[in-house]
């Protein structure tokens, strides 16, 4: 397998590559099942990018530092499963269909959603509502009943587990069950499912960048933002304040496609490269919306590497760059390294990290 290298600290230069010592345990990807055509998945601990240490005694043989456009990517292509604003906005549609204009047998099996349970149950939902990577479910008939609104943020953990009531027994640490006519909605492990004031709602949303899966969405706010900060273009896209719902996964394929190295600071984008990347990650996510998955490789690609149509095609052939060993365009190997505590793929031929 070779020789180990350790990762750069997760600050790291815009202008220099980050120096590479011992290759990086792969980490392990978060799971969730978002959806009713998905299997159910188990959900493991996700390791963050770590440092490695060796003895003199140790079998690891130590290399000069060599720039991130010299690192090597050996890891397998996982399953992409991380919840992005593509997932949110397919669960506000699924949820729509399957729960809106119901009332609801709502309750809380683990018990930590019990008050807030109680005071849906029976109500009637009237809406969902996708905004990044947060869920804003209306409950109320506004004829009888006072508008109610639940917040529910997936994180790293959280998954929904859909079936056809009536459902069986609830498995697991399940936060909150909601029962419909013809579908049973079950949750767990979510980072954040309460009700929420309309102040807490105004809250959340104003410390949020525009998703740009919404029709409204101001695509001058993300890039006055963009513009001010001294970051990288990459931490700058992870972060939602920035823009909401954009993921690791259309992070490293937008930039792929738009040709931007990760480490390009955010000073050197100007107005016409912003507003492709903006474009580029619109039509991405809505086209992960459509699909239930992440595909960003063009049809034509898919056709012309593959030759099969596009909704036979696997994982590992659905992304350009992201956890590939090699660029699915040119071959060239993939860099991957730490960029402030995610990791981050390019392709040094596809991307190169302009002076």
């Amino acid at each position: 397998m070779g020789n180990q290298i350790t990762l750069p600290s997760n600050k790291a230069n815009l202008t220099t590559a980050p120096s590479l010592t011992t290759r990086p345990t792969k980490p392990i990807p978060p799971t969730c099942t978002s959806h009713a055509t998905e299997p159910l998945a188990t959900t493991t601990t996700p390791q963050r990018p770590t440092h490695h240490k060796s003895s003199p005694n140790s079998p690891v043989q130590h290399q000069p530092p060599r720039r991130a456009s010299q690192q090597r990517v050996e890891a397998p292509l996982a399953s992409i499963l991380v919840p992005e604003g593509h997932t949110i906005h397919r669960l506000a549609k699924d949820h729509t269909a399957q729960l809106a204009r119901q009332r609801l047998a709502v309750s809380s099996p683990q018990g930590r959603m019990a008050d807030g349970a109680a005071i849906l149950d029976g109500m009637v939902l009237a809406a969902v509502e996708p905004y990044g990577k947060h869920l804003f479910y209306r409950f109320g008939d506004r004829r009888r009943e006072r508008a109610v609104t639940m917040h529910i943020h997936l994180g790293l953990f959280g998954k929904f587990r859909h079936q056809a009531s009536p459902a069986a027994e609830p498995v697991g640490a399940v936060r909150l069950r909601m029962v419909g006519e013809r579908w049973t909605v079950d949750l767990s492990g979510p980072t954040d499912c309460r009700i929420i004031e309309p102040d807490e709602e105004a809250s959340i949303r104003a410390r949020l960048g525009p998703d740009p899966l919404h029709l409204d969405a101001d695509p001058d706010l993300a890039w006055m933002r963009i513009a001010r900060r001294r970051s990288s273009i990459g931490e700058a896209l992870m972060d939602q304040k920035v823009m909401a719902g954009v993921g690791n996964v259309y992070r490293a394929e937008s930039l792929f496609v738009q040709g931007i190295h990760p480490l390009t600071p955010c000073s050197a984008i100007d107005r016409a490269t912003f507003d492709s990347l903006w474009q580029t990650l619109v039509d991405q996510l809505r086209q992960g919306v459509t699909d239930k998955r992440i595909i960003t490789v063009s049809r034509a690609e898919i056709a012309a590497h593959f030759g099969k149509a596009r909704s036979r095609i696997a994982g590992k052939e659905a992304v350009y760059v992201y956890k590939r060993n090699h660029c699915l365009r040119c071959h060239s190997e993939i860099h991957r390294w730490d960029l402030a505590g995610r990791w981050a793929y390019a392709c040094p031929t596809c991307q190169p990290l302009r002076p």
